[in-house]
């Protein structure tokens, strides 16, 4: 039987929660679906990622307003997904922070990145008309940028540690509470998105950088908070894994010549009886082979995704 397509058929309400990770800290997590964050500066917010619609971000800060009324003045975006951004509108935030290549990226691909994951994540577009254009960047930085955040709260590090999820991956670091906000660049407990990923310079050299903070609290793009640094270890790690399981499949597959339907199928079964029951795996591996089938056949940058070749490959790899 055909599996439905993406998560077409995920309509399932997800349960929400808000978690205080220090003073003026806070993680929006939801069981697999994408994270968010807010840190308290002396006299104003950062906010980290925006979620897919206005109305889901409204509904974030409605929650974050329990705790602050402080306006935010940065809204950190960590990549480019239409899922983590297009609700940008609702933070009436003074700056919106990028990396450059990610502004680089919505300027390219913006337009068909937003059909093509609505489509893949119908119930997380909610009130989809709602969106009132791209997001775009205000402010873009190459490798690192400091946010002061008044008094005696310290400073907020934005980084970038190389390419990784996509090519502008960014974290936001906390050097004096040792909380760092990963993006999609570690997940908890949740299988990987890889289909615009540099998947060799993810696995290795990007998260060296990522695991030489030295975390003691980590939140992922997707999945529970990381707390102690076993469990910040042990993200990585597992984020690692799946990529090396991934490459040794699909690199083996590929170098005798075979095709992209089997190296989806070794690289499935693989990995599914660790990570098969995780949020999204289905969803996510037939674009991850797909990409990284692409990468290792020498197109280095990831093809543009539309919501017609999402469902080509689909057809070919979960139909």
């Amino acid at each position: 039987m055909a599996k439905p397509f993406a998560s077409s058929a995920d309509t399932a309400a997800k349960e929400q929660t808000l978690e205080v990770l220090a003073d003026g800290v806070y993680a929006l997590t939801a069981e697999g679906d994408p994270n968010v964050g807010a840190i308290k500066g002396e006299d104003f917010l950062v906010c980290i990622e925006a979620l897919a619609t206005p109305v889901a971000a409204r509904r974030w800060l409605e929650r974050l307003r329990r705790h602050t009324d402080k306006p935010v003045r940065y809204l950190v975006l960590s990549h480019y997904h239409a899922v983590r951004v297009l609700g940008a509108a609702a933070f009436d935030a003074q700056t919106v922070v990028a990396h450059e290549n990610t502004a680089a990226l919505i300027a390219e691909r913006g337009e068909q990145d937003w059909a093509s994951e609505f489509a893949r994540m119908p119930r997380l577009a909610e009130d989809a008309a709602s969106v009132p254009g791209l997001t775009r960047p205000t402010l873009t930085f190459a490798d690192r940028m400091t946010i002061d955040l008044g008094g005696d709260r310290g400073e907020l590090v934005l980084a970038h540690h190389g390419r990784g999820h996509t090519e502008g991956d960014l974290t936001a670091w906390l050097p004096r509470q040792r909380i760092l906000f990963a993006g999609d660049l570690v997940e908890a407990r949740a299988a990987l998105y890889t289909g615009d990923a540099f998947h060799r310079e993810w696995s290795t050299s990007t998260l060296d950088a990522v695991a030489a903070l030295g975390a003691e609290q980590l939140v992922g793009g997707r999945g529970a908070v990381s707390r102690g640094r076993a469990e910040v270890d042990a993200a990585i790690a597992q984020t690692r894994h799946f990529l090396h399981v991934m490459l040794e499949e699909v690199g083996a597959v590929h170098r005798r010549g075979g095709t992209l339907a089997e190296a989806f199928a070794a690289t499935h079964a693989a990995l599914v009886d660790d990570y098969g029951h995780w949020p999204i795996f289905e969803h996510c591996l037939p674009f991850d082979v797909s990409r990284l089938f692409d990468e290792l056949s020498g197109i280095e940058r990831p093809v543009i995704w539309t919501a017609e070749r999402d469902r080509a490959v689909w057809d070919q790899l979960q139909g």
